[in-house]
């Protein structure tokens, strides 16, 4: 039986936050067994916001890093930078054709990342982008967080409208929700998401903190002044946050965690959630500390060729659908 086709993309920041590994990460490594997964470090996304050249490239070295390191493999899925496979932008330009202005301005990301780094094209069509990430190479299905149902959403009326203009080309695709869906929070907010902008570093775990910093930024996160851990979102959001760490870290469903530390302290609560995160997390710094950059880069530049070779023929019927042959 053929194996569906999974895509997703990752924005090169480096060391990524237990958020984006329990939310994203640990999910594309699983479905590593069941679909013929496409994955890339989405770095002309990243350029949409002002950063620094030097340290971006590095920032993309070791984002790819990371995700080996986490379990991404390239004998098994297609891997590689975005900007190495220019059929990307290409797509984007002809999709951006069909793109109504309206649908644009209703991006609620774009709002907000504009608010914070100022309005910019490459900022504004960034959803045209993220659609021809997906429709490339005709993925039947993409993992989803709550923050990108919007963009799917365009990408899915996109596929559609362009089938319908010019016939049918692109799988519309579906949604891969995770049935345990991960929502970590701030350690020092918890009404807010674990964020790498946020301008405290002690408001996220990295993951590639070692153990010491692990245990301090969990000792220090916000709590409440009451007693009892039970998972309660509106009036002990501090609590039910390092309760899902503990649960997606561990395995221990809700009601086991209440059962075994609903009478402790959180001061003894704290040090169990710590302790669990270094032990699930250790195996992906040993990991990431064996890669050389050298050996990456090739990886890499592998992983773009191929992605290039395959991306081409899917072109290809692209250009003739829109008479851009000959």
């Amino acid at each position: 039986m053929e194996r569906k086709t999974v895509f997703s993309g990752l924005q090169p920041t480096g060391n990524v936050h237990v958020g984006n590994y329990l939310g994203a990460l640990r999910n594309w490594v699983a479905l590593q067994e069941e679909y013929d997964c496409i994955y890339c470090v989405v770095d002309l996304h990243a350029i949409t916001v002002p950063l620094d050249p030097a340290s971006f490239n590095q920032d993309r070295i070791d984002a790819a890093k990371v995700l080996i390191a986490a379990g991404v493999d390239p004998e098994r899925s297609l891997f590689y930078y975005q900007s190495q496979v220019p059929q990307h932008t290409e797509l984007a330009w002809i999709l951006g054709s069909i793109t109504g202005t309206g649908q644009l301005n209703r991006m609620t990301q774009f709002k907000d990342k504009a608010d914070r780094a100022g309005s910019n094209l490459g900022l504004y069509s960034y959803p045209v982008l993220m659609a021809a990430d997906i429709l490339l190479y005709r993925a039947d299905a993409v993992p989803v967080g709550d923050d990108q149902k919007q963009h799917l959403e365009l990408t899915r009326d996109l596929a559609e409208r362009f089938n319908h203009r010019y016939g049918e080309e692109f799988p519309i695709p579906e949604p891969i929700i995770p049935e345990t869906g991960a929502r970590i929070m701030s350690l020092q907010d918890p009404t807010s998401k674990m964020s790498k902008s946020d301008e405290n570093e002690e408001s996220r775990i990295l993951v590639l903190d070692d153990a010491d910093v692990i245990r301090k930024r969990i000792k220090r996160a916000v709590t409440d002044s009451g007693s009892g851990i039970r998972l309660d979102w509106e009036t002990k959001p501090g609590v039910s946050n390092l309760m899902e760490m503990l649960s997606l870290f561990s395995g221990m469903s809700m009601a086991e965690i209440e059962a075994e530390y609903g009478d402790s302290g959180y001061g003894t609560f704290k040090e169990v959630v710590a302790e669990a995160v270094i032990e699930d997390l250790a195996p992906i710094r040993r990991a990431y500390g064996e890669l050389e950059d050298g050996e990456v880069a090739r990886l890499m530049q592998r992983g773009a060729l191929d992605a290039r070779t395959r991306a081409e023929g899917f072109q290809q019927r692209v250009r003739r659908r829109v008479g851009l042959t000959g």
